[in-house]
């Protein structure tokens, strides 16, 4: 008994040694816990500046984007008329040059190559027409002409086949119905094959010099932008647009917007930064805001590149302008 009760007092003196030592483990191990939770929190925090401070350095690298006032949705039709002269007038400080961008000497190359830019650049018509006009000079030339051999000149173009029938058509009518001359009124000129009346006005206000209106793509977008009008057929946008200038002005008018259309205000990508109307204009910040990147998207002579006329009037050649070049030369 004495040994069983010496062995039992040896174990629980064991256990108690036991489990003495595992609470000075506990209490060792709660004692290091906070020194890891505080060495974790003073790296965080060491960290935070340096995040901070790169995030306000981003945000000063960005540029700020500016949004000019737009013109209320409720603008009278008094103070809309002022908005649209104003922008013309701008624009006709920019583009003091601004003219047909087709190369033509006379009334019968200018319809034929009207006709040739739909579905094309006018570069692209510019470059073939002079093998063109050099074989069929006159409306009774082309009257008579080989289709096949027409459509091989007009194959850069695109849609030759159609055009060929056009131009072919339009030359026989001429020939026909007007003694070989172009005619100078609306209504004869529709009447001819592959002519509208963006062709017609073209024709009238740059050959007869009688206003019209051309409501090409670009026009189209440009007067949507600046909520000159919310039509989308063009004979509406003519009649809304015409509304708003006197009719001498209509042909300079078309040829502002358009050349502003090509060169800074692009469908998909306006140059917004580099434009002179951006007070004025009430779709400011749709494109390019920053004026450095605005810049690089200009076109033609505003970049700094070639136009779409092989031979352009002096005026813009001296305004800077370059020629373009001729077909296959680039």
């Amino acid at each position: 008994m004495e040994k069983a009760a010496a062995e039992m007092t040896g174990a629980a003196k064991k256990a108690s040694a036991v489990r003495k030592s595992a609470a000075v483990k506990k209490a060792s191990a709660a004692k290091k816990a906070p020194a890891v939770k505080k060495a974790a929190a003073v790296k965080k925090a060491s960290v935070a500046p340096k995040k901070a401070a790169a995030a306000v350095k981003a945000k000063k690298a960005a540029p700020v984007k500016t949004v000019a006032p737009k013109p209320p949705r409720d603008e009278s039709q008094t103070a809309l008329v002022r908005r649209a002269r104003r922008i013309n007038r701008e624009l006709a400080e920019v583009f003091p040059y601004a003219h047909p961008e087709l190369d033509f000497e006379n009334s019968f190359q200018l319809i034929v190559a009207t006709v040739l830019s739909a579905q094309t650049t006018d570069l692209r018509v510019n470059q073939t027409t002079p093998a063109l006009f050099a074989k069929y000079p006159t409306p009774e030339d082309l009257a008579v002409a080989n289709p096949e051999e027409v459509e091989e000149i007009l194959r850069p173009t695109g849609f030759f086949r159609a055009k060929t029938k056009s131009v072919i058509g339009l030359s026989k009518a001429l020939v026909e119905d007007f003694g070989g001359e172009v005619p100078g009124r609306l209504e004869d000129l529709v009447k001819l094959p592959g002519v509208g009346r963006k062709t017609a006005f073209v024709v009238l206000g740059n050959a007869f010099g009688r206003p019209g209106i051309t409501v090409d793509t670009h026009f189209q977008r440009l007067v949507r932008r600046w909520r000159w009008t919310e039509a989308t057929e063009p004979e509406k946008i003519e009649a809304a647009v015409s509304a708003l200038f006197p009719k001498s002005e209509w042909t300079d008018l078309s040829h502002h917007v358009i050349w502003h259309g090509r060169r800074i205000c692009h469908a998909r990508k306006p140059a917004c930064g580099a434009c002179p109307i951006t007070p004025l204009c009430p779709a400011y910040g749709e494109g390019e805001t920053d004026p450095e990147k605005a810049r690089k998207l200009l076109k033609y002579e505003k970049g700094g590149f070639p136009g779409q006329r092989l031979n352009p009037p002096q005026s813009y050649l001296d305004a800077g302008g370059k020629p373009a070049p001729p077909l296959g030369a680039g």
